[in-house]
């Protein structure tokens, strides 16, 4: 099974390779860069990492798979955004530069936490994951969820907000060493059969 991550800029790396360590237990894992039609045509879910999500944005229009990330995700096709990723994936971005995809119905301030200079990390608590070390960098917040679940919170805001077949993440979990996000992932996928049982990808475990 083939996941791509969305290859153009951000943390493209750091999302391949958790995913090459979690291949190392789940047999069927195959992580691929996405730059092409062709290549979103193998994949059976998609990762829009974090990182400029103008730049990001800007590329994957250039690059002609906007409609097609699009359509692949509506009919059914998991798809993981995280902070940039996120705010493509989302219904409103309130940023002229970038057209949300509307995979995600919610309202999105960027850079909501602040700059650079304002990243931080606090534990926090997943609904159906557990404890997570959350790393918030330029993050984006939540201003409202008008469909979907809201699976952690932080500070009164939702940062990561699940509807059907997305993921939708303020945060960086490709930035720790803990899987279990990536898990929860490739469980909506289906069939795999991973159980998490902590961190790190050698307490990854198939049934």
């Amino acid at each position: 099974m083939k996941i791509g991550v969305i290859g153009f800029q951000g943390d493209v790396e750091e999302h391949i390779n958790i995913l090459k360590k979690l291949g190392e237990k789940y047999n069927n894992i195959e992580p691929v860069r996405i730059r092409n039609k062709e290549h979103l045509s193998e994949v059976s879910a998609i990762i829009i990492p974090g990182g400029e999500s103008t730049t990001i944005y800007k590329l994957i229009l250039e690059y002609g798979i906007y409609d097609n990330i699009i359509e692949r995700v509506r009919n059914g096709t998991p798809l993981m955004g995280t902070c940039a990723g996120l705010i493509i994936a989302s219904s409103s971005t309130n940023d002229p530069r970038v057209v949300g995809m509307g995979l995600l119905d919610v309202d999105i301030q960027r850079n909501g936490y602040g700059r650079q200079g304002d990243s931080f990390m606090n534990e926090v608590e997943i609904d159906g994951i557990g404890r997570f070390l959350a790393v918030f960098i330029r993050a984006p917040v939540i201003k409202s969820v008008n469909q979907g679940k809201v699976m952690a919170s932080y500070s009164g805001k939702a940062i990561m907000v699940r509807d059907k077949n997305v993921l939708g993440l303020t945060f960086h979990p490709e930035l720790t060493e803990d899987t279990k996000i990536h898990e929860y992932f490739i469980r909506m996928i289906g069939g795999e059969g991973g159980v998490s049982t902590g961190m790190h990808a050698g307490s990854v475990r198939v049934k």
